[in-house]
């Protein structure tokens, strides 16, 4: 472990050196190659599924492991997008000169080497590969068990285009044990080699990172994310939303698991939603949303504090824009809120006030990701305040320097 990580910070001089164009040129030739691969990963992939299934991961880590034509072919297109951002590496974020005519410049630069632990997907692998040599970042990457055969796939593709390009191997390190220790060692920073760490997976696997690690961490917490339909919402766009935001994909971090719907408006929203969800969600309501749908399962307390991942939609009725507010405050988990709503000013209180990375009015949940917002892919939505929050781009796994530019000047 510790040779992967010095090979990781050698390679990661090389690409801090390498112009824009260079990995550029490795992020299109690992996109051809995750296309020429698609047979092997697909085959390598169902292995997994096989094994997984054997084992009884749930339905969600299931459908967060499971790859198909579509998916390889995004993972690909995702590379490709990548390869289209604008290069982070020496951009200048200011410049001034002062009196004494000192010019100075705050310029990104890269951090250095990054160390990725992260659960079921695939994808993973070569998001986070593509957007570290995007910014300049050698990694190594550590997935989970259940994804071993599809991860090594995909990096064997991943390593194909680094060497069409003339960039180290090393630049995208993947862990081949599967060995729990190697996590520890990881996150003990590999002899002084790794520079940060970014866990992506479940409550645990967070907590266990927050708790050990030695080097600092990018945060990425549960999505316990919320929805709230407000007084003056849409009731008939308000229902299309919530069925997207719940069951496009159950499985993914952006999937809303709360609903809070004005009492205003609860009698007419609620049977409409329920009637579009019917046989497809299960619905677990607070005592005033059982009021209104009577066969519908009792919400816990414990019931607002878990991120399901599944079809399984918890409803709160709540007396206005502060009783949904002081829920969110209650139970959220920082990640992903919204408010649907005609009221501009409503939206904005809103927008102003829920303390969470991402928060959207009058939109789905589901828009939590980074291809979304521009970024060609993410390497995770960060939950924390510092360095990077909302989902982590390219632009995001770099920091700054100062390059101070004189003529001779000796300070007086």
């Amino acid at each position: 472990m510790n040779a992967l990580g010095r090979a990781a910070r050698a390679a990661s001089k090389t690409l801090r050196l390498a112009s824009g164009e260079q990995r550029n040129t490795a992020l299109r030739a690992m996109a051809a190659h995750i296309r020429k691969s698609e047979s092997d990963i697909l085959n390598a992939n169902a292995l997994d599924m096989t094994a997984a299934a054997e084992k009884g991961l749930s339905a969600a880590m299931l459908d967060r492991l499971k790859l198909d034509v579509v998916r390889v072919t995004g993972i690909a297109d995702g590379l490709d997008a990548i390869a289209n951002l604008p290069d982070p590496v020496g951009a200048i974020e200011k410049e001034w000169t002062q009196p004494n005519g000192l010019h100075f410049s705050q310029v990104r630069v890269p951090i250095g080497v990054i160390g990725m632990i992260y659960e079921s997907r695939p994808n993973v692998t070569a998001d986070a590969g593509g957007l570290c040599v995007k910014s300049g970042n050698a990694c190594v990457l550590r997935g989970g068990s259940e994804s071993v055969r599809s991860n090594n796939a995909i990096h064997a593709a991943l390593q194909s285009g680094l060497r069409e390009a003339d960039l180290p191997e090393a630049s995208i390190s993947l862990v081949q044990t599967t060995d729990r220790a190697a996590v520890g060692d990881m996150l003990r920073g590999l002899d002084g080699t790794v520079d940060i760490i970014i866990p992506r997976g479940g409550k645990g696997l967070v907590a266990r990172v927050q708790e050990d690690a030695r080097v600092p961490v990018l945060a990425h917490l549960e999505g316990l994310n919320h929805s709230y339909i407000h007084t003056a919402a849409d009731i008939s766009i308000a229902v299309q939303l919530i069925e997207n935001a719940k069951l496009r994909r159950t499985g993914v971090c952006g999937s809303t698991e709360t609903i809070l719907v004005d009492t205003a408006i609860a009698g007419t929203f609620l049977p409409a939603l329920q009637t579009q969800l019917e046989n497809r969600c299960e619905l677990r309501g607070d005592a005033r949303a059982q009021a209104i749908l009577p066969h519908i399962t009792a919400a816990t307390q414990v019931d607002f504090a878990t991120e399901h991942l599944a079809a399984i939609l918890n409803i709160a009725v709540v007396d206005g824009m502060d009783d949904a507010l002081a829920h969110i405050a209650k139970f959220g988990s920082g990640h992903t809120d919204a408010i649907l709503t005609d009221n501009i000013e409503a939206a904005q209180t809103f927008l102003d006030s829920v303390d969470s990375a991402i928060v959207l009015h009058n939109a789905s949940t589901q828009y939590a990701d980074g291809g979304e917002f521009g970024f060609g892919a993410e390497i995770g939505i960060a939950t924390g305040r510092l360095h990077a929050r909302g989902p982590v781009g390219a632009q995001h796994l770099t920091t700054y320097k100062y390059q101070v530019r004189g003529a001779g000047h000796a300070r007086p």
